[in-house]
């Protein structure tokens, strides 16, 4: 059996020239790599005074759609929880009662609608499962937050605001000019 030492092989060191020695060389060519990095345009964006474009197919937050009048376009059918991969969207069912008819589109809504962020993966399934048209992902990223119930949106946070009592906010959250 050889020993280690023998199947190694000897690496070559050839002596550094004066050049080499000096260091000038590799010295100056990082001077010139620091100085070209003074005229690059700075990549910073000084948020939130500047805030950055997105791309027009930009998946941010969901948001739960209204109709013209007011109603909640959900009929918790569940499609959106079950094309979810991450599983972050809970929801539970309830009938509508009578003289609820200005609140809800069809004979069921949903009663409770939760999406976790922190498993969203904003895939945007769920919003292509949807057959209402009931949940979108808007142009708004997530904010920061310290604790992990901040990250768990519930159906009063998701749910877009009216447009018969508040149509500014509701422009704003469909991203439509004011009129």
């Amino acid at each position: 059996m050889q020993s280690l030492t023998n199947r190694v092989k000897e690496v070559e060191r050839k002596p550094m020239s004066f050049m080499e020695k000096l260091y000038i060389p590799a010295i100056a060519k990082g001077m010139a790599i620091t100085f070209s990095h003074i005229f690059k345009k700075k990549p910073t964006i000084n948020y939130p005074e500047k805030t950055r474009p997105f791309s027009p197919v930009f998946r941010g937050l969901h948001v739960l759609n209204r109709d013209e009048e007011g109603r909640e376009n959900c009929t918790a059918c569940g499609l959106c929880a079950v094309a979810c991969p991450a599983e972050a969207i809970t929801m539970e069912a309830a009938e509508r009662l009578p003289g609820e008819e200005n609140l809800y589109r069809e004979e069921k809504y949903a009663a409770k609608y939760e999406i976790n962020m922190l498993r969203c993966i904003f895939c945007g399934l769920c919003e292509e499962a949807c057959p209402k048209d009931a949940i979108y992902l808007s142009e708004t990223f997530a904010p920061a937050n310290y604790t992990r119930k901040g990250f768990i949106y519930g159906k009063e946070d998701l749910l877009i605001p009216d447009p018969k009592t508040q149509p500014e906010e509701y422009a704003k959250a469909r991203g439509l000019k004011k009129i």
